[in-house]
């Protein structure tokens, strides 16, 4: 008997950001460095007190079993209230799915759409699950470059992008705001991608999941097209604007159709989403002044990291305007070393106890100059983190 592994477990290389963190805390454990963690990709605050409140007050009522597949009927009401409100179409509780957590509520749409041999484009850089489910189910990913630059930072290639399909493409993945760059990209680069998925008839599944934290510009959602269920698979959740990562809460938006195939597959999976979870998201809902807090600190943060990044030599950043990161080319320095950006990565944690995600583990070719930092942690840690990377930087440099 063969036992080996399966063709899908194969192909999957795993969360490969956690590998850095783990890294650290043997670094840390070995030579008792303090570490600074750039490599967070959640928010450094507590769930805020009334959601845990609400959850706990389900979990003392004995709220604690089985939920519908699709989740509660009033945390799906209140998705499509709340969509409706903010983008101007009328979303319906039928066309939402509650999931655990947006990954889930990707791996969904994904699981719904893709055959093996389907083609799907995907900008590079970009968050790393989307290629790596796409291969699990037989799927070809095309990456499509995005361009750069120090002064306006990452754009999509909207030329690129449709000159990529072909008769086998399935769909295209889209990320606003942008995980790894930090990019809020124009709604004119929206209405494009749109407008192409649209003409060329295939899905455009749009992980919106950082869509609250916008420092500057105007944030357009593709829900915003009144065609939207023609085409379009949304994916959002309650880990990044609530600070809820592990209560493991997304949802997943789509026509009424494609909502109850997502169910059916949602029953044989995971039978349903945490019943007390779904109460206290329930709450969230009730505390965006909350959220206004979190985002003004999270830019002022932002403007920290950016002020501090600009002074060390051989490092070029732009501003990002949405998420909580930023990608800064470090191509000056590599080439000096003859390293990697998962060498600079590995050598930082061990010199100096600082923990970066190497460009290269969201994209196969663009990522290679660029390191990614998260700016969800304290002020003083950034300007202590950013210090001891000038510091490593300057050594490097200096020669």
């Amino acid at each position: 008997m063969d036992l080996s592994f399966s063709k899908y477990a194969e192909v999957v290389s795993g969360e490969s950001t956690l590998v850095y963190s783990d890294l650290a805390r043997k670094v840390s454990k070995e030579k008792g460095f303090r570490i600074i963690n750039f490599g967070i990709g959640q928010p450094d605050l507590p769930t805020f007190e009334p959601i845990r409140n609400e959850a706990i007050k389900a979990l003392e009522e004995g709220f604690t079993g089985y939920t519908p597949a699709a989740g509660i009927d009033e945390l799906r009401s209140k998705v499509a209230e709340h969509l409706t409100e903010r983008y101007g179409d009328r979303v319906r509780k039928e066309e939402v799915i509650i999931t655990p957590g947006a990954k889930t509520a990707l791996f969904l749409a994904f699981l719904l759409t893709i055959n093996p041999g389907d083609e799907v484009i995907i900008p590079d850089p970009s968050f790393y699950s989307y290629a790596e489910v796409v291969k699990m189910l037989g799927g070809v990913v095309k990456y499509v470059p995005m361009r750069w630059s120090e002064e306006s930072g990452f754009s999509l290639d909207i030329e690129s992008i449709e000159s990529q399909i072909t008769s086998k493409t399935r769909m295209i993945v889209f990320n606003n705001p942008h995980n790894p760059t930090g990019t809020l990209f124009s709604p004119k680069e929206v209405e494009e991608l749109v407008r192409i998925a649209r003409e060329k008839r295939v899905w455009l599944l749009s992980d919106e999941i950082y869509d609250y934290f916008v420092y500057e510009g105007q944030m357009r959602s593709v829900l915003q097209d009144s065609d939207w269920r023609s085409f379009v698979l949304y994916v959002n959740g309650f880990s990044k604007t609530f600070s809820m990562t592990g209560w493991r809460l997304g949802y997943l938006v789509a026509r009424e159709e494609m909502i109850r195939k997502a169910v059916a597959l949602a029953a044989n999976i995971y039978t349903c989403p945490t019943s007390f979870a779904q109460k206290g998201a329930l709450a969230a809902f009730q505390h965006f002044d909350l959220v206004k807090q979190m985002i003004d600190l999270f830019k002022r943060r932002r403007d920290v990291m950016f002020s501090e990044l600009k002074k060390v030599k051989g490092i070029r950043v732009s501003l990002p305007r949405g998420a909580f990161y930023m990608f800064p080319n470090i191509s000056e320095i590599l080439r000096k070393k003859g390293w990697t950006s998962k060498d600079f990565s590995v050598n930082l944690i061990q010199s100096k106890g600082v923990t970066t995600i190497p460009g290269e583990v969201f994209s196969p070719k663009v990522g290679k100059d660029f390191v990614r930092l998260s700016f969800a942690l304290d002020e003083n840690d950034i300007r202590e983190g950013v210090q001891r990377i000038k510091e490593f930087v300057d050594e490097i440099l200096s020669g």
